[in-house]
């Protein structure tokens, strides 16, 4: 990681490189009812240039993964984790029985490339490039769609855009000054800003409301796989344990599934954690009691304080 490229993804703009996240149309008649019934989030309401955030669950409530879903004029377009790409595709196909719903996978075809940081729609906007303030909201642009997303949890924008078109688009963002961070940078600046991934601080575990990320359930859409877990536990009115951003006195970040303590007892562990240079420690995620946020911690022998999350 250098140190350029970290100051301009945190205080300026940088692009990132993300060619191998998951890409998947939906295309048919039927394919906002079927999205609408596998999702926690409201498909069916999209038009054509909006999108959302949303989690795919098992039968018990647990999420089997998290996508952004962008409605296209004649198909959604469903952006995902590399790792969990096919998984998402089958647990779609097993449930097309009579549906008018085509899946197809394009993750080759096209590169992602995010750019990022407080002054990114300034730039953008000197390219002429389309930006929206809407969330999750999607436009078309030369070859790209480019989609307000994010993945440090920053202002960000997402271009989908062809293999063969890569290579121009980067040179344009260049040109513009804009320079690359590489995905260790990335995610140094994604823990910072408290931003849970799928994978690696969400798993086939947690619960929706478990994340903090509850723009990504909508709580009146109507029935879909998982609701009643999750309507139950929102009647309920709270869960047990939540993923928390943590800063943690030090500089050396402790590795995963490291106990998280309060008064002696276990609370807790580490799902993801860096040094940050701008704190001038250790920042990191982990999934906690609800009661410690707040609490004073120890973390692998060193003082540490959990906040609450939600990008």
């Amino acid at each position: 990681m250098s140190s350029s490229s970290y100051d301009a993804l945190r205080d300026r703009a940088a692009w990132i490189d993300l060619t191998g996240r998951g890409k998947l149309r939906a295309t048919g008649e039927d394919r906002a009812r079927l999205l609408h019934s596998m999702t926690t989030n409201d498909i069916q309401a999209l038009v054509p240039g909006e999108g959302c955030y949303a989690f795919f669950l098992t039968a018990q409530g647990r999420i089997l993964g998290d996508a952004n879903i962008f409605c296209m004029t004649d198909y959604l377009l469903i952006d995902t984790e590399p790792e969990i790409k096919q998984r998402i595709y089958e647990h779609l196909d097993k449930y097309i029985i009579a549906d008018d719903v085509m899946l197809h996978d394009f993750t080759k075809d096209y590169a992602s490339i995010n750019v990022e940081g407080p002054g990114t729609e300034e730039v953008l906007k000197s390219l002429h490039i389309p930006v929206a303030h809407a969330a999750c909201s999607i436009a078309e642009w030369s070859h790209c769609e480019v989609a307000h997303i994010s993945y440090t949890g920053q202002v960000g924008y997402s271009f989908f855009v062809p293999c063969e078109h890569k290579a121009d688009l980067v040179a344009k963002l260049a040109a513009a000054g804009i320079p690359e961070a590489d995905l260790s940078t990335a995610e140094v600046v994604r823990i910072e800003n408290g931003k849970p991934k799928y994978g690696v601080d969400i798993t086939e575990t947690t619960l929706p409301q478990e994340t903090q990320l509850m723009h990504a359930v909508h709580s009146s859409k109507g029935c879909y796989l998982g609701q009643e877990i999750v309507e139950r536990i929102r009647s309920q009115g709270r869960v047990n344990k939540v993923i928390a951003p943590m800063e943690i006195d030090g500089t050396v970040p402790p590795t995963a599934g490291t106990k998280v303590e309060t008064a002696g007892k276990d609370v807790g562990v580490v799902t993801s954690a860096v040094f940050s240079a701008a704190r001038g420690k250790v920042v990191a995620l982990g999934i906690i009691r609800a009661e410690a946020i707040g609490q004073p911690l120890t973390i692998a022998g060193a003082g540490a304080i959990a906040g609450r999350a939600g990008k």
